[in-house]
């Protein structure tokens, strides 16, 4: 036993070693070796990962041995900006508790096993905060049964709180009590077990984007409109006791919903005597003229006109499909990919197209976990040739010419960045980058870069970092080539697939309702296509197929796109 102790404490961790020689801010641990010397040295993390105090951001993920961080990780990284210790094996409960981190803004504990996190156990002390700088915590994909109740005086500058997919009944009180998070501006807890909100939620005074789909809730609380802030709802998915507030969540914009809320709607408290009199009579004016210019003789006018329309072109309607070959090379270092081609888009007017980049961006700081989930790429299809092959190639023997800039090998471009990202710090005298040097330590550790190449030998596509410029999205793109990458699963790129199109149709129904002047040149409008006005988008599949061109996966499918949202009709 002692020999095999010795054994493992000497495992050889050369991740450590090049952090520690090159006095790196960030480390990046995972991959199938991960596995093995993380169960030899008792499920934790090795105790020598501890004596590097100049990380400013530590990722550990996808590792099935992983059961708990092991003790000295607040001592030993007191400059932690970001922990990221997703979908690894951590639970019942965190041993030693995590806090204190006085530095810590972002922590990721999602796709874990925890059930519970007690005082001891948990994130950190209460008094004082055991993550006092903390703004981001993300829970999601656990077994949790309750929230610590102590979680505000823990984390008091929480403003991103994420427990979706959970065992959850009821939040704590102390979260809605006045003061206790003054800075939370998004709450999410979808699909978990919710019975009841509290009207004390209005009390989260920054609150801008709250989720509660997919729960047991009966009612909404009229307080809820009370938010000052807040912006988008969801609460699709819930037996709520008023019909009419039902089909509202389901059909409606947010706006009109807290409107219905506020106006004393039969769902609220309100609603059950909350108003009187003069109140209540106006509350009844007010909601019959609502109903009057929104729908006439009822709602279903209005939610019909609306809805955001998406039509499914399958494979076999298609007379030249897109089609993706997938090389044995990608297996051991992204092996995930789905494709789409969606067309219709009109990005020529006034900020559409700066609308449709930030989405995609948005889209891959939230559901793509800033890109270590999964990697979204775009391209315009005038300039795809396909057939298309996903593989992996050696640093040195991939050339691609990155948006914006020239022609490089791969190897040389990661230098570049690498370089450009030290300059960056050194100017502003901080340990923060952004653009795409954020992104360089997702490929640490890896002998071959994947890559998406044309029928002209092209790399169009090098996940996670950049596309090419050969293909790159201008205002008079119509049609276009979409592509999702993952080391983790076929249905996180297919997930996020969904919600990059759904967003795309909802940026195309805004363009077409509010009308922008197109700051095109002559030569440009003549070379744009027709705008799409209130056309549906068409999604067209694309098969992925292996070497010996059997079917992977096609895209979207007929369980695909379900999107759950009752703003949008697929005709397929």
């Amino acid at each position: 036993m002692a020999a095999a102790a010795a054994a493992a404490a000497s495992e050889p961790w050369p991740e450590l070693d090049l952090a520690e020689r090159e006095r790196r801010r960030e480390l990046l641990l995972t991959g199938p070796g991960l596995e093995q010397r993380v169960r030899e040295a008792g499920g934790r993390l090795p105790p020598r990962l501890f004596t590097l105090p100049l990380l400013h951001y530590l990722e550990v993920s996808g590792c099935g041995s992983l059961r708990e961080p092991g003790p000295g990780l607040a001592q030993g990284l007191p400059q932690l900006h970001s922990l990221v210790l997703r979908r690894n094996a951590l639970g019942p409960g965190l041993s030693p508790e995590l806090g204190p981190l006085p530095a810590l803004r972002v922590l990721d504990l999602s796709g874990n096993a925890l059930e519970a996190l007690p005082p001891g156990q948990g994130l950190g002390p209460a008094e004082p905060p055991g993550l006092p700088q903390l703004q981001s915590l993300n829970l999601s994909g656990n077994r949790l049964r309750e929230l610590p109740a102590d979680l505000a005086r823990c984390a008091p500058r929480l403003q991103t709180l994420n427990l979706t997919g959970n065992r959850l009944d009821a939040f704590p009180a102390a979260l809605f009590q006045p003061g206790a998070l003054p800075l939370l501006s998004e709450l999410a807890a979808a699909d978990n077990c919710l019975r009841e909100l509290s009207p004390d939620i209005a009390n989260l005074a920054s609150l801008k984007t709250l989720d509660l789909s997919n729960n047991q809730l009966s009612e909404i609380p009229a307080e809820l409109a009370d938010c000052p802030k807040l912006k988008e709802i969801n609460f699709r998915g819930n037996r709520l006791r008023d019909r009419r507030l039902e089909k509202m969540v389901s059909g409606c914009p947010p706006r009109s919903v807290l409107e219905y809320l506020r106006a004393g709607g039969r769902g609220g408290a309100r609603g059950r005597g909350g108003a009187s009199g003069p109140e209540k009579e106006e509350g009844r004016r007010k909601r019959r003229e609502r109903r009057k210019r929104d729908s006439g003789e009822g709602e279903e006018a209005a939610d019909e006109a609306g809805r955001l329309l998406l039509r499914v072109l399958h494979v076999s309607e298609n007379p030249a499909p897109l089609t993706v070959r997938v090389s044995p090379e990608v297996k051991d270092v992204r092996p995930f990919i789905v494709g789409a081609v969606v067309r219709g888009m009109n990005l020529r007017p006034g900020n559409a197209l700066k609308r449709f980049l930030s989405s995609q961006t948005k889209l891959h700081e939230d559901l793509c976990e800033k890109r270590t989930a999964a990697t979204i790429a775009t391209h315009d299809l005038r300039a795809v040739r396909g057939p298309l092959l996903y593989t992996a190639r050696p640093p040195q023997d991939l050339k691609i010419m990155p948006l914006g800039r020239r022609e490089v090998k791969a190897k040389d471009l990661v230098r570049q960045l690498q370089l450009e990202a030290e300059e960056h710090r050194k100017q502003k005298r901080r340990q923060t980058v952004s653009g795409l040097h954020r992104y360089l330590h997702l490929l640490d550790g890896q002998e071959r870069y994947p890559c998406l190449v044309d029928a002209d030998g092209d790399a169009i596509s090098f996940p996670p970092i950049t596309n090419s410029e050969k293909t790159k999205i201008k205002k008079t793109t119509c049609d276009l080539f979409l592509e999702v990458t993952s080391a983790a699963s076929l249905q996180i790129c297919k997930a996020i697939l969904d919600a990059l199109i759904l967003k795309m149709a909802e940026l195309n129904k805004y363009t077409s309702e509010n009308k922008e002047e197109s700051p095109l040149s002559d030569a440009e409008a003549d070379a744009a296509a027709e705008p799409a006005g209130s056309a549906p988008l068409v999604v067209e599949q694309v098969r992925v197929v292996d070497q010996d061109g059997q079917l992977k996966v096609v895209y979207p499918s007929k369980t695909d796109l379900a999107l759950a949202a009752a703003h949008v009709t697929v005709t397929r």
